[in-house]
């Protein structure tokens, strides 16, 4: 039986027993970063019925938002870098220090860094990092904030130029823009950029939240001319009231972009362009059936909660002659509809073509890079629409300053030019939930 009483031990005594727990405290993580690596590398969470490994550290394990990033991340350095797991073991390093070191490892420093690293403190090891790795000047902006903490550790998908506090739809991954083991060495060695306020939104009382966000000089003139646009509705100006109804502006032009939402549906529907198309009558009825969420089930029959990087997916595979009709046709986020795509086809034909995609996906970045800087800095009026589409097909969620450059440019036309007059335009009314979902790609 177990007992916390400890008064009944002699000093030496309580000494050396605290220092044996620490040992095998160390031992005990080491091994829980080999056990974490191997799980996310076979994607055993994802039959179990989880998006990601991160849902399955949360809802499996029942470990804190925190505590599941370090871990995950830690775990994924250390399958690529073996010796990180005989470095912690020991005692050399703590997990902060392996996060502190994962984005400048390579295969050529690694033992280097390990060697400079061991038995320093977070103050101390940042000090030697900043000497082994120099930032630019400008990086003193965001004075105060340390390396770490530039990386989101719950729960958001993370890119180490930011970071937003429990914003995203619920069951995501936050180290899914780090990718599998390896991802993070792109961000080497480049600098960083760190924002000098995170975002953060954080609950108040059952019906009220607080928002703290950091918007650009653009996004602000739009929130103001918004204000002025809805003067007669909205004589405070307050900005919740502006916020609001921005919002139902871009999730009913959303709606109408993923889900075919309208007021007005044809009697009739078109015809099938093609085998993969699936028309807007369709898509809606799936949505409303399957509640806005993966509709996988688990070995144990838990069902998928992933609302989010959701896919319109063929129950019965297109090359098998499937057809997008109601029955036929489900919900699945991108893990799960993945997952039955290699259950069907195999694991290394899919292999071969997810590889071909991200060739596809870098080509197409890099020519949409050379238009985009022959484009217009600020899009004209009525030409928001298009880019709420383009972010509806993202593989990410979209951060809370694009969502409201993008609501806020819906709500109403950039401050105008000087000399220039701009008539207000109609707000839309809300439609249902909102539909954060990808593309319809199922097999």
């Amino acid at each position: 039986m177990r007992t916390f009483k400890l008064k009944h031990l002699r000093d030496s005594v309580l000494l050396h027993e605290l220092s044996s727990l620490v040992e095998l405290d160390r031992v005990n993580t080491a091994q829980l970063l080999a056990y974490i690596a191997e799980v996310d590398e076979r994607r055993l969470y994802l039959p179990a019925g989880y998006p990601s490994m991160y849902a399955y550290c949360l809802g499996a394990l029942y470990l804190s938002e925190d505590s599941a990033y370090r871990r995950i991340r830690a775990a994924r350095t250390a399958r690529e870098f073996p010796a990180f797991y005989e470095a912690v073991a020991k005692g050399r390093l703590h997990l902060t220090a392996v996060l502190l070191l994962t984005p400048r490892l390579t295969p050529g420093n690694v033992d280097e860094l390990i060697a400079s690293a061991t038995h320093k403190g977070r103050p101390e090891l940042e000090q030697w990092m900043a000497g082994r790795f120099p930032r630019p000047e400008a990086m003193q902006l965001g004075d105060g904030i340390s390396p770490l903490s530039t990386v989101q550790l719950a729960p958001a998908p993370v890119e180490m130029g930011g970071a937003e506090l429990a914003l995203a739809p619920v069951g995501t991954d936050p180290v899914l823009a780090l990718g599998q083991a390896g991802a993070a060495r792109e961000l080497t060695p480049g600098p960083v950029e760190v924002p000098s306020r995170p975002t953060r939104l954080s609950p108040l009382s059952p019906e009220r939240y607080s928002l703290q966000v950091t918007i650009p000089r653009t996004t602000h003139d739009k929130l103001r001319y918004a204000q002025s646009l809805l003067g007669h509705s909205n004589p405070s100006g307050e900005i919740a009231g502006v916020l609001d109804r921005a919002l139902d502006s871009l999730i009913a032009q959303l709606e109408r972009r993923k889900l075919g939402a309208t007021d007005r549906p044809r009697p009739q529907p078109r015809p099938i362009r093609g085998r993969r198309h699936v028309p807007a009558a369709i898509r809606r009825a799936v949505w409303e059936r399957d509640g806005g969420q993966c509709t996988f089930v688990g070995d144990r029959g838990r069902r998928c909660g992933a609302r989010t990087r959701l896919e319109f997916d063929h129950v019965d595979p297109v090359a098998c002659g499937g057809r997008a009709t109601v029955e036929r046709m489900r919900l699945r986020c991108r893990g799960h509809n993945q997952f039955e795509a290699e259950r069907v086809y195999g694991e290394e034909f899919m292999r071969q073509k997810r590889a071909a995609a991200a060739v596809r996906r870098v080509g197409n970045s890099a020519a949409g890079r050379r238009s985009a800087g022959a484009a217009a800095a600020r899009p004209p009026v009525g030409r928001v629409a298009p880019q709420a589409a383009e972010a509806s097909r993202s593989d990410h969620p979209v951060k809370l300053e694009e969502l409201l450059r993008l609501a806020l440019g819906l709500q109403g036309p950039r401050v105008a030019p000087r000399g220039e007059r701009r008539a207000p335009r109609a707000v839309v009314d809300p439609v249902g939930a909102p539909p954060w979902t990808q593309a319809p790609a199922g097999p």
